[in-house]
C-alpha cells in the first residue's frame, strides 16, 4: 500500500507496478525474428538492426525525427535555463538532451493485446528464494511495519 504522492493526505491504496518478464538484447531478437519464418539469416538480422541502432543515433543527433512505423518514432529534445536575453543565451543554459520515444499505432491498443497476471511482490518472491535456498519450506515476507503504519 502507497501513498498517493500528488494527495498524500488521502488513504494509502494499492498500485500496479509492472514487473518485466526479461531483457532481449539484439541477437535473442534476431532469433526471434527468424522463429517467425524469415528467410534471412541471423547474421543478416543482427547486422541490419545493428545497423538500424548506429544511423538512427546518428541522425537523432543531427536533430531528425527518426520513425519506425507502427513501432514509434524517435526524436531529439532539448531542455535549458532561460536567459534574460537572446544574446545572453549560450551552451551554458543547456541542461540536456534527451531522445523521446513517441509509440505508434502499432502499440496504442497494447493494453488490449497484454494478458495481466498477479504476482507476488518482489519482497515475497526475494523471501521465498532465501527461503529456498536455504532449504526451508516456509519465508515469511510480511513486510516491517513502520511507525504510523497499521501492521
Amino acid at each position: 500500500m502507497l501513498p498517493n504522492p500528488q494527495k498524500p493526505e488521502e488513504a494509502k491504496k494499492a498500485y500496479a507496478y509492472l514487473q518485466l518478464t526479461g531483457n532481449i538484447d539484439i541477437n535473442e531478437l534476431a532469433a526471434h525474428i527468424i522463429s517467425h519464418g524469415s528467410v534471412f539469416s541471423k547474421g543478416t538480422i543482427v547486422g541490419v538492426l545493428t545497423d538500424l541502432v548506429v544511423c538512427t543515433k546518428e541522425l537523432i543527433s543531427q536533430g531528425y525525427k527518426v520513425s519506425l512505423g507502427d513501432l514509434g518514432s524517435f526524436e531529439p529534445s532539448i531542455s535549458s535555463t532561460g536567459a534574460k536575453t537572446k544574446d545572453e543565451f549560450t551552451d551554458a543554459n543547456i541542461k540536456e538532451i534527451r531522445v523521446n520515444f513517441n509509440k505508434g499505432t502499432g502499440l496504442l491498443d497494447i493494453r488490449r493485446n497484454v494478458a495481466l497476471q498477479r504476482t507476488s511482490t518482489r519482497a515475497a518472491q526475494a523471501a521465498a528464494l532465501a527461503a529456498e535456498n536455504e532449504g526451508k519450506t516456509t519465508a515469511d515476507w510480511t513486510p516491517e511495519v513502520e511507525e504510523g503504519d497499521e501492521p
